[in-house]
């Protein structure tokens, strides 16, 4: 069968990938056709649009990009139309993915299959009803979920399991502990995918952890951003980088200082103690806007899986060095609040519950469609 799949950003691709090469073990004459990146092509098929001609976060760089973010949506609706596949499979990223959504179901008649679901408990609850509408079958990674689309809005959807937690079991089986000896233990730096990202929170994580000489620290440069973007922050500040290697890096790390995002839960499932940093601008104005209209009390995965907090979160006007310096020296070894962090881990784990995400939704995807009569 042939399956048109859409993916906004790097962890997307990463998961996405996934999905396709489980998809090829229940399928074995799978065809694809992609908006994606490396990993994507890497599995074979097509690549469209590599996702870093679609990945603009903020209000103000979408603004700026909008004609470009028009003409993607378009160029992606006819290609769909033009390729005739059996299913779209969209891979979180909404802002593009539900308006594609919306024209495959009304146009094309085609069936949708979201892997990966919105963050629509977090905010903007109202695409639920796009979701009702113009999605085929749900597939959500985080157990939560279940509750809030079954529970409080009477959707059906599929309960896979997390990639994620698939990922660093599966690294960790083959990992043969190779990694750069510094002479003392490590602080891993993950400050983000993008862009505005980096600049929002590495200069505050870089200035932390000079108050921490006996440690390294590591940052893991980010998919898709240029060694080059990296120079002004790090250049005589004594911080290594590394480049597709954020698990060795964890796999080694005392202690992580970690933008909120996958980071977190990655982080979590190495058994690392973290501290989630997350710079904004205007930041009473955020944390105005975060009491009162997210929907959830957390950010970072990790305490949104736990129900509780498990991590601290310095968000908007919490965020500064001297918070990030305090709570960084209690998750260290000998820190007052590591073992009671890395027992939270533990209750993380045990709630993620099933493994093997990509080949539960693949089997399930295409058992849909074989039972429509398609292929």
């Amino acid at each position: 069968m042939k399956y048109y799949i859409i993916a906004g950003e790097a962890s997307g691709d990463l998961h996405a990938s996934k999905l396709m090469e489980a998809l090829r073990r229940e399928d074995a004459e799978a065809s694809f056709r992609f908006f994606g990146g490396d990993l994507m092509a890497a599995v074979g098929g097509t690549r469209v649009r590599h996702y870093r001609e679609l990945a603009y976060m903020g209000f103000v760089p979408v603004l700026l990009h909008l004609p470009t973010i028009l003409a993607n949506m378009c160029s992606c609706k006819r290609d769909i139309a033009g390729w005739g596949p059996d299913a779209v499979i969209l891979v979180d990223y909404p802002g593009f993915n539900l308006g594609i959504a919306k024209y495959v179901r009304a146009e094309l008649g085609l069936p949708v299959y979201y892997y990966i679901s919105p963050k629509i408990w977090a905010w903007k609850e109202y695409r639920i009803k796009n979701i009702k509408r113009d999605v085929t079958e749900m597939f959500c990674i985080l157990p939560f979920e279940t509750d809030f689309y079954e529970g409080r809005h009477h959707y059906p959807v599929h309960y896979v399991g997390n990639p994620t937690a698939d990922e660093v079991a599966s690294f960790k089986a083959a990992y043969d502990g190779s990694f750069a000896d510094y002479g003392r233990p490590v602080i891993a730096l993950l400050a983000g995918s993008r862009r505005q990202e980096i600049k929002d929170n590495l200069p505050a994580m870089i200035e932390a952890v000079k108050a921490f000489p006996a440690y390294q620290p590591v940052l893991a440069g980010a998919p898709g951003i240029e060694p080059a973007y990296y120079e002004p922050f790090v250049a005589g500040t004594g911080v290594e980088v590394v480049r597709g290697m954020t698990y060795p890096l964890l796999a080694h790390a005392s202690a992580a200082l970690v933008t909120s995002g996958t980071a977190t839960l990655e982080t979590a499932l190495f058994g690392v103690p973290q501290v989630v940093c997350y710079e904004t601008p205007i930041p009473k104005v955020i944390s105005f806007l975060r009491r009162h209209i997210l929907k959830v009390r957390y950010i970072s995965l990790v305490n949104l899986i736990a129900g509780c907090e498990v991590v601290p979160e310095l968000v908007a006007d919490t965020f500064s060095v001297g918070n990030i310096r305090a709570e960084l020296g209690k998750i260290l070894p000998g820190g007052s609040g590591r073992q009671a962090m890395l027992d939270g881990y533990a209750e993380v784990g045990r709630r993620l519950g099933k493994a093997g995400a990509p080949d539960n939704a693949a089997r399930i995807m295409v058992g849909l469609l074989k039972g429509r009569g398609r292929g």
